[in-house]
């Protein structure tokens, strides 16, 4: 018995193929003696997740350990948490302290397919293989012809993360993709056990002080139960899904500090619910709670609005005027769509927010407050600071705490909720008695609504006005004639990607429309394709630009020209990506 099967023995192995070797017939020297170095590296590995030492530093071994017996550049391990966003990250050379190096390097898409197929990615080379990206091609360095090989890391069953290396592909080399696929998974499983056997340690560290205190209520005759946490409530914020759950624990921890918030999420998803939440559950819920919307006005506007002006100050200031930062003294500031605010007035709202102090409009006299300020935006700040349209140094300052409010098809398990309390208001406003048949719920669950939850309570309201009956069914919602719900239910029915416009039909699809609900359609939404005083029957966007241009790229005066609000003009703007033109 050779010197490796004597260690597998020891160590309860048995020996696949992949590491006995090739077939008997097969007596290759150089053969036998890789697959000898394998099993020695296989011993070696069991030993270090065998050791009583913190899970980090025993999976940054194990990497480190693959190059003693793997041809490999870089190898990786990747842990994902319950909510399926990377937890532990250790690559080779990293030791105990790697997540962050080698996160930097990190082949997210390759990673991605392997934990959601549950299935190995092996890849000739990188650069021919669809699932990476030129991001990941970049990551990896391919230079030279690089191969890829990554197997999933499976607890019970489930995969919760990935094993992966990566080498340079020569002709002489002696490895076979095939074979080391066998001989990671072996490790991958190896490597699955011992997470496992750390989480349950974890969680029986975190019942034994509940066990000892369920154990000293009992032998004290104590008849109430062990306090539980409650879960948080909070008044306009509904669902019960996973996703919102977590905001609203997140919100009931944050809101305990004085520190700045800012609240990232699409628009529609209840960010302002998000902010007043804070300031409800904050010490300072019994002071003042102060909104702006920074979109909404003009910087000189803005300026006079945020920090108030004196008397004189401007044609208009007949009376000295308070701002919102003196209106939110010892309370809370909610500044929505900071990501709109012009480049001057950046560094002037950076300075309040430092100093806690500023100066009214028109006056020298320095006013110093103690204000909360919690931000919210839609935009991508990160890609502003990197195109110099945000301060970096405003960003820092007002990104302390994030919290990503997350979008409805995030918690598609609260859609019913949502739209039966939608359903519910509208009853109680209009004196009705209507319901959802069960099908209307199945289509609300399979659309994508773009807009969230804004999108989501116009489309019950609009339905519940048309609906025939008391009771609203399938063929209600197909009826509607709101353009947001159409393009939700046509993503629905096409399965195209979220945010993707529905087709533009041609004029001859419109004939089997009726006069009279071509007329509804065309009044109750401007943006429906109808003829418009601007000329001709163009797409949504193509109308939105030729109004910009007709008007100078003044949304305000577009908006007028096109009957609806700046804010709509805006939105459309972001969503098709067009750049507002500076004249």
């Amino acid at each position: 018995m050779s010197k490796s099967e004597q260690n597998a023995r020891d160590c309860g192995i048995s020996l696949p193929n992949a590491i006995k070797g090739c077939p008997k017939s097969d007596t290759n020297p150089a053969s036998v003696a890789l697959h000898e170095r394998a099993l020695t590296g296989i011993f070696e590995i069991s030993k270090v997740l065998a050791d009583a030492a913190r899970l980090e530093l025993k999976l940054a071994k194990v990497v480190d350990l693959l190059h003693s017996f793997v041809q490999m550049r870089h190898g990786i391990i990747a842990l994902c948490d319950a909510e399926g966003g990377l937890d532990i990250t250790v690559a080779s050379g990293c030791g105990t302290n790697g997540n962050e190096p080698s996160r930097s390097r990190l082949p997210r898409n390759a990673i991605d397919q392997i934990v959601t197929t549950d299935t190995p990615l092996v890849a000739d080379d990188i650069v021919m293989h669809p699932t990476f990206t030129a991001a990941d091609i970049e990551v990896l360095g391919a230079s030279d012809t690089v191969s890829f090989i990554g197997v999933p890391i499976r607890v019970d069953g489930n995969a919760i993360g990935a094993l992966t290396l990566d080498r340079v592909l020569e002709s002489r080399s002696s490895y076979r993709l095939d074979d080391d696929v066998r001989l990671l998974t072996m490790i991958a499983n190896m490597v699955g056990q011992t997470v496992k056997l750390h989480r349950f340690s974890a969680v029986d560290r975190e019942r034994t002080p509940e066990l000892e205190h369920r154990l000293q209520t009992k032998f004290s005759d104590v008849k109430h139960p062990a306090p539980r946490r409650k879960k948080v409530h909070v008044e306009g914020m509904i669902g019960d899904s996973p996703a919102i759950s977590a905001l609203l624990e997140k919100i009931a921890v944050v809101a305990k500090a004085k520190t700045t918030v800012l609240l990232r999420g699409e628009s529609g998803t209840g960010k302002e619910l998000a902010a007043k939440a804070i300031h409800e559950l904050s010490p300072r819920a019994k002071r003042p709670f102060v909104k702006l919307n920074c979109a909404a006005l003009p910087e000189t506007v803005l300026e006079s609005e945020l920090f108030g002006h004196e008397k004189g100050a401007f044609t208009s200031a007949f009376n000295s005027r308070k701002g919102r930062f003196e209106l939110a003294d010892k309370g809370t500031l909610f500044l929505d769509e900071i990501g709109e605010i012009s480049a001057s007035f950046q560094a002037k709202l950076l300075r309040v927010l430092q100093e806690q102090e500023f100066e009214r409009v028109g006056s020298n006299q320095t006013i110093k407050v103690d204000v909360r300020v919690i931000a919210a935006t839609n935009r991508n700040l990160e890609e502003a600071v990197a195109r110099n349209e945000f301060r970096a140094d405003l960003y820092y300052r007002i990104n302390v705490v994030p919290l990503l409010v997350p979008a409805l098809r995030q918690r598609r398990s609260d859609i019913p909720l949502l739209a039966a309390e939608f359903l519910k208001k509208f009853n109680d406003e209009n004196g009705c008695t209507l319901t959802f048949d069960p099908r209307a719920i199945e289509v609300l669950m399979k659309c994508e609504f773009p807009g969230n939850i804004r999108e989501l309570e116009n489309c019950v309201h609009r339905t519940a006005i048309l609906a025939e009956g008391l009771s609203i069914g399938r063929n209600d919602f197909a009826c509607s004639q709101g353009q947001c719900f159409a393009e939700a239910l046509w993503k629905c029915r096409s399965g195209k990607a979220a945010l993707q416009p529905p087709p533009i039909m041609p004029e001859s699809a419109n004939l089997a429309t009726p006069p009279d609900e071509a007329a509804s359609s065309a009044a109750t939404n401007p943006l429906a394709g109808a003829t418009h005083p601007i000329g001709a029957r163009t797409p949504d966007i193509e109308r939105v630009i030729a109004a910009m241009e007709r008007c100078g790229w003044v949304q305000a005066k577009a908006a007028r020209l096109l009957g609806l609000t700046p804010r709509q003009i805006g939105y459309v703007l972001r969503k098709y990506g067009v750049e507002i033109k500076r004249l």
